[in-house]
């Protein structure tokens, strides 16, 4: 017997609720299958809890350095681990339970558990019962790989998500991987009291970034005590749960790591290789993600995919920005596109780096007649109050239209102050409209203006 509803939501990340609660609203009788956890990756063992936990050792890192505020706290600072762990277990209780219940609340929406597996173009197997319906989202997310080195089947190795059960202290994190996840995995727990050693393939951090904003966050990163190795090659892994060793070279001479942890922080792969794509018919490309169009539909009439799956982005805020684009094409005659959107993220060390558009890098080679400005934060006034200069601001502004390129803006609440300039993006304003506008002082956004003021050619 098969069970038909007129919408099916595979998977309950970012995009998938909200598309389902809208589905529902509208009359459609939907169903959302999750097969482990309500929330996904954000929820569970991404955004929340993560950065929980930087926010745990922010407040280690701040009690140590208290003397120089003229504070004293009146003796060494501990971090309990079980105490941190608990914390973010609570915080992110709170966010699968008001989903729950958001989800329980709503009409014409039925909640299915168990791994989903495609019997068909419209049909679907979820605990040994079939469904159909004539409108599927995709929406599984994906999940860390482990890089192919000799020996490390034989060692524990933690990912973004087994790191959620870690309640003690690492006496030596080993982290491979040197960008967005792995960083903020190795500040947290250097401030939390680990010893951190970081071993990066590329020669250079965050390798999608400008060379001088690498630069800079190794920099930050390592004046906390974290250790670098780059150019990692020939990486051979042995020992046991005590010790793991990892031989390897690096710039061309040979070296031995031993650490307690392992954590593995090389990238992800979408979650497609569970769900019976091919007897849908649904098309993949040489990675794993299927593949979309502008408006997020798939080869096959009535199924779209959203987030991480679709290879169209890496973030929460672009799963949601998926659902938004879906719902606005079913539902409220708006053609959004994929294509309408402004890349902006932030790596959230401490200072945070917030990004949008294009880097230095992608101007200059795409030969744009372009201008430049730069500004140290020690130049910001409430960076100095707050004792907290590391870092620098950057901007590029088309020369001919005036238009802001994109700007890395690293350094206090850098992830927040970079909003003014996205929205002068997505607004298509002249950069002049931010640089006379009178802001706050004393506040970081003061320096906007200022640093758009400072334009040169690039």
């Amino acid at each position: 017997m098969t069970t038909p509803f007129d919408a099916i939501v595979i998977g309950s990340g970012q995009a998938g609720p909200p598309l389902a609660v809208r589905l529902a609203a509208s009359g459609l009788k939907t169903a959302l299958i999750e097969r482990q956890h309500l929330g996904g990756t954000c929820v569970n063992d991404g955004c929340i809890p993560t950065k929980a936990l930087v926010a745990s050792a922010r407040a280690a890192h701040v009690a140590r350095h208290a003397a120089d505020y003229g504070v004293s706290i009146g003796g060494p600072v501990t971090v309990d681990m079980k105490a941190v762990k608990a914390r973010k277990d609570r915080i992110v209780g709170q966010s699968i339970e008001s989903l729950s219940q958001w989800i329980a609340g709503t009409p014409n929406l039925t909640l299915l558990w168990g791994q989903a597996r495609f019997t068909g173009p419209n049909t679907l197997e979820v605990a040994g019962e079939a469904f159909t319906a004539p409108r599927i989202f995709i929406n599984v997310g994906g999940r860390a790989v482990l890089p192919g080195w000799p020996g490390i089947a034989g060692v524990p190795v933690l990912d973004n998500t087994s790191m959620m059960d870690v309640d003690t202290l690492p006496e030596h994190l080993v982290i491979v991987g040197g960008s967005y996840i792995g960083l903020e995995f190795a500040q947290m727990y250097r401030r939390f009291g680990s010893r951190v050693t970081v071993l990066e393939y590329g020669e250079r951090l965050i390798a999608r970034e400008d060379p001088d904003v690498s630069s800079e966050v190794q920099a930050i990163l390592e004046r906390e005590g974290i250790a670098f190795h780059f150019g990692v090659r020939d990486a051979k892994v042995s020992g046991d749960a005590a010790n793991i060793r990892i031989a390897l070279n690096a710039g061309g001479a040979a070296h031995t790591v031993d650490g307690s942890h392992l954590l593995a922080a090389v990238g992800r792969r979408p979650n497609t290789d569970e769900f019976g794509l091919d007897r849908a018919g649904i098309a993949t490309d040489s990675r794993g993600y299927i593949t979309v169009d502008d408006q997020l539909r798939t080869n096959v009439e009535g199924i779209w995919a959203m987030g991480d799956v679709n290879g169209r982005g890496a973030f929460t805020h672009t799963s949601y920005n998926d659902y938004e684009i879906v719902a606005a094409n079913l539902f409220d005659n708006d053609p959004r596109r994929v294509s309408d959107r402004i890349p902006a993220y932030a790596l959230f060390i401490d200072p945070p780096l917030g990004r949008v558009g294009m880097t230095e890098t992608e101007v200059r080679a795409a030969a744009k007649p372009a201008l430049i400005g730069v500004m140290p934060m020690s130049r910001v006034g409430r960076a100095r109050e707050r004792g907290e200069t590391q870092g620098f601001m950057k901007v590029l502004v088309d020369t001919e239209s005036e238009r802001i390129l994109g700007a890395a803006l690293l350094g206090i609440e850098g992830d927040e102050v970079v909003h003014s300039l996205l929205d002068m993006m997505a607004a298509n304003a002249s950069y002049k409209v931010v640089q006379r506008a009178m802001h706050i002082h004393p506040t970081v956004s003061e320096l906007i203006p200022t640093l758009l003021g400072s334009l040169r050619p690039l």
